[in-house]
């Protein structure tokens, strides 16, 4: 929960912090990062970032970029959420989608109608900046290179890094569309 230009409460935006900051500025320039362990006979990429492997404790991780690929792995159609500024989006898909790196992740599906999803269909992550009133249009700039799987073509606009830290700041989240 962080608060957004002119002291409303947003539930969309991340609280970015030293550890996480990496994560944040590549997705404000289109890429989308994983930890992986480095540790002898693990190797396991996971997803969200933590300071540990999940797997065997090890604390020798590192970032990677992902791919950008993903498979659909269950979703459900969200018509009503009381929290700001999620109201206004309804009706949106939440979705859990397998990454291509092995790791699943939360999201949102986009430019696809609910009839159209299918378990296991090709997905290709985009990012929507959030947080400023240009949001939208930094969104769809933005996505134009992560859906032929190009890198770069970030989130314009906001603060430094689009990490959230002051007013009108913009912040790249990453979704999903069909590939």
């Amino acid at each position: 929960m962080t608060a957004g230009a002119g002291g409303a409460v947003r539930f969309d935006l991340p609280e970015a912090d030293d550890f996480t900051r990496p994560y944040w500025d590549a997705a404000a320039e289109g890429r989308l990062l994983l930890r992986r362990c480095r540790a002898e006979g693990c190797g396991a990429a996971h997803h969200y970032p933590r300071e540990f492997c999940p797997y065997c404790w090890s604390e020798d991780v590192g970032w990677e970029r992902a791919t950008g690929r993903a498979t659909l792995y269950t979703w459900s159609v969200v018509h009503r959420n009381d929290l700001p500024p999620f109201g206004g989006r309804v009706p949106y898909i939440a979705a859990v989608v397998d990454l291509a790196e092995g790791p699943r992740m939360m999201t949102e599906i986009t430019d696809c109608a609910e009839s159209e999803l299918r378990i296991g269909m090709p997905l290709v992550v985009h990012f929507r900046a959030v947080g400023a009133a240009s949001a939208a249009s930094a969104a769809s700039t933005a996505s134009a290179g992560a859906v032929r799987g190009e890198a770069g073509g970030g989130v314009r606009g906001g603060t430094a890094g689009g990490v959230p830290g002051g007013g009108g700041a913009v912040v790249a989240v990453p979704v999903f569309r069909p590939a």
